[in-house]
């Protein structure tokens, strides 16, 4: 509700007061330079899935004309075919600027941090000239991206647009990172999100990335911008003149408590797991096939498989691309929940395909090690389910059992 009641206020600005506004020639609205403040807004972590690695704004402080915050996370949930357009990476987001008096609307109870940029007037101006002419109508749109086009990138290349001519310095990294350990670092809390994002994103999740890089998090950019420094004129200064925490509480936002254990997805594949041995061992001992646990079991298989197929093939978000889950979770597996349904029909089509899934999945177990690709722990029950449902079906092929009774 808080984000609906936010992108409503945001609307309704758009509607009275911005078109207005930005349609004044820039000269008008700058002012006097001297007049200008700029500062990088923090909003720490929110509960909701979308707000858990918190979000940037940057404020300009017009002196008796304007205090407005540019925000580059404003979307039209209500655009036409906008959850196709955002799976496939075509979304549009704007830069709206938003009046200080609902700067906080819908982000109540996160901690917010403004930061004041040590610029120079003809800087200043800068960035508020930028700024108001990227929030006319016909300039606001941006095709987001996740880790490189975001709430938070953006700010940041404005930044280091602004202080053009001075050296910037970040500093170094406090560590080296990935984009995957970043998101599971934020996402610790969202068990289940952070297994889908895993699942669907690839290998170029898992290369080091540099500082600059990082900052696609807010709470980075912001611990990066407190200990920059630029080198003007000689002189070496640091980028922040003046820091406030405007809304002081918890550094950990508003995050939700942990997935309790026994629905987390390790203890849910585990289960799966569990239920497979029990299955195949019934299946060995008593001549019988359980096909409608592998036509389930495939089924879901298959179609995460052509998920992430679809994702690498029709979308374009970055890092879907190579994603070495297809091994283990991939459109044929639902070739095997089709024939277990057909099973008297499509014996020979199980045989074949259980043959090489076994040698697939021992492979992909015995060498995910060696892969450029972090896996989810949870994926690894996934992985030994179908091994030993492939080996059950062989070993019981051999023993001529499993055309002697079927499990009906």
């Amino acid at each position: 509700m808080r984000k609906y009641l936010h992108i409503g206020l945001i609307i309704a600005f758009i509607t009275l007061n911005i078109i207005g506004a930005t349609a004044r020639p820039l000269t008008d609205s700058i002012g006097c330079e001297n007049d200008i403040t700029v500062s990088l807004v923090t909003f720490f972590p929110g509960d909701e899935s979308f707000s858990i690695y918190g979000h940037s704004e940057i404020r300009v402080q017009e002196k008796s004309k304007s205090d407005l915050y540019y925000n580059y996370g404003v979307f039209d949930f209500k655009a036409p075919g906008f959850v196709y357009r955002f799976v496939t990476g075509d979304a549009l987001y704007y830069c709206v600027p938003i009046p200080a008096q609902f700067a906080t609307v819908g982000m109540e109870g996160r901690r917010m941090v403004e930061q004041q940029l040590n610029l120079t007037p003809e800087q200043a101006q800068r960035v508020a000239g930028f700024l108001q002419n990227n929030a006319k109508p016909e300039n606001r749109a941006y095709q987001y991206r996740y880790l490189t086009d975001n709430c938070s990138t953006k700010p940041r290349d404005i930044i280091e647009m602004a202080v053009d001519g001075d050296t910037l310095n970040y500093g170094d990294a406090p560590q080296v990172t990935t984009y995957r350990k970043m998101m599971t670092h934020y996402g610790k809390n969202y068990a289940w999100q952070q297994f889908g994002i895993d699942l669907v994103l690839g290998s170029k999740l898992d290369s080091p990335i540099d500082y600059r890089k990082q900052m696609f998090v807010p709470m980075v950019l912001m611990e990066a911008v407190k200990q920059a420094t630029i080198t003007r004129d000689g002189s070496t200064l640091p980028l922040v003149s003046k820091t406030d925490v405007v809304i002081d509480t918890d550094e950990q936002g508003l995050i939700l408590p942990p997935t309790p254990w026994w629905c987390s997805p390790l203890a849910v594949t585990l289960a799966v797991l569990a239920i497979a041995i029990i299955v195949s061992l019934y299946d060995i001992r008593h001549d019988r096939f359980m096909w409608w646990f592998d036509a389930m079991f495939f089924g879901i298989l298959g179609m995460a498989g052509c998920i992430i197929t679809f994702l690498a093939v029709c979308s374009h978000h970055e890092a879907l691309w190579p994603n070495y889950n297809l091994l283990w979770a991939h459109p044929l597996a639902l070739i095997a929940a089709a024939a277990s349904l057909m099973h008297k029909k499509a014996k020979h089509v199980l045989i074949t395909y259980h043959r090489c899934n076994e040698a697939i999945m021992a492979l992909t177990l015995l060498g995910w090690y060696f892969l450029p690709q972090v896996a989810n722990t949870a994926f690894f029950p996934i992985m030994l389910t179908s091994l030993i449902r492939s080996t059950s079906f062989i070993i019981s092929k051999k023993n001529n059992r499993v055309t002697a009774k079927l499990c009906v």
